[in-house]
């Protein structure tokens, strides 16, 4: 009988190449899966010295055209970038961990090897998360656009002032609100932005999405919980120095100003993330949240074992 093909022979790998830390994995990455008979995709871009390994430089906006998986070496803010590149094609996304945090990218520098063997071949976690549309409209200019894996931000913009907006969800009004702006995140960003400003941690499976609202003058103005497929649409009240900033995964989207409407909704596709097989979403917050550190870290014993 003819072999099974082997997954995942063309691989596009990207970084935040002035890092040094990130350019010295990219080198390992790119000579590992060298060794495994892959294709190594990279973005013409960058210059980083491959040391004699075959490398292929495409434009970076071509890479997932034609690769089979996507690995995006950095800290969570390259997987967020390397999800807005493959979630189009539905190019599934793996994460090398080089930055603070490390959320999204779950597998150590030094596991580089063996774990990218796992994946090769086949054995993985797949998981798929739900993503953003952005969407800024203003009277007589084209509508502008942005996909975001964790969050849609509005925050106060030149000015001291606090903002003043209404909040609507599927047409209904909410709220009025006043204070330095409204957090918008997936279950995955709930631990991001949204973490902060007091909301709930929402396990990345659930189909629901988080409305935060950054330093709220009114103490009673609290992060709220929505369905995921819900449409949520913000105004700015006319109001003297009164500015808004729209970001979507800390990328610009523009200005939000009077007469102007924000629209977050539902993105037409999700992005696919692979993790080790023995992966373990609360180990994770464990361990990036320093949760059951101190004298009390020991589970209590399993009596069923004695």
């Amino acid at each position: 009988m003819p072999a099974a093909p082997q997954p995942f022979r063309t691989i596009a790998i990207i970084g935040n190449t002035r890092d040094s830390r990130v350019v010295e994995s990219l080198q390992a990455l790119a000579a590992h899966l060298h060794s495994r008979a892959r294709r190594v995709l990279i973005d013409e871009a960058t210059s980083v010295d491959y040391r004699g390994v075959t490398v292929e430089q495409l434009p970076e906006s071509e890479l997932c055209a034609i690769a089979d998986l996507l690995i995006a070496v950095g800290g969570d803010g390259s997987m967020l970038h390397a999800a807005r590149l493959a979630a189009p094609r539905g190019l599934p996304v793996l994460g090398i961990n080089r930055g603070r945090l490390g959320f999204l990218a779950d597998i150590g520098p030094t596991e580089l090897s063996t774990r990218v063997d796992e994946i090769l071949a086949g054995r993985y976690v797949s998981d798929q998360r739900a993503m953003l549309q952005a969407t800024l409209s203003s009277p007589g200019q084209p509508d502008r656009h942005c996909n975001g894996l964790n969050d849609v931000v509005l925050q106060k913009w030149q000015t001291g002032r606090i903002l003043d907006f209404e909040t609507y969800i599927d047409g209904r009004y909410v709220n009025t609100h006043g204070g330095d702006g409204l957090v918008i995140a997936t279950a995955t960003g709930s631990t991001a932005y949204a973490l902060s400003c007091g909301g709930p941690i929402l396990y990345p499976g659930l189909d629901a999405m988080v409305l935060a609202p950054i330093c709220p003058h009114t103490l009673s103005d609290r992060p709220i919980v929505v369905r995921s497929n819900a449409v949520i649409e913000v105004r700015l009240l006319d109001r003297p120095d009164s500015n808004g900033q729209v970001t979507c995964d800390g990328v610009s989207l523009g200005a939000l100003s009077q007469g102007d409407r924000l629209i977050v909704q539902p993105a037409a596709g999700k992005v696919t993330l692979l993790h080790p097989a023995d992966h373990d979403y609360y180990r994770t917050l464990r361990s990036k949240l320093r949760w059951g550190r101190g004298d009390r870290t020991a589970p209590y014993p399993d009596p069923t074992s004695e």
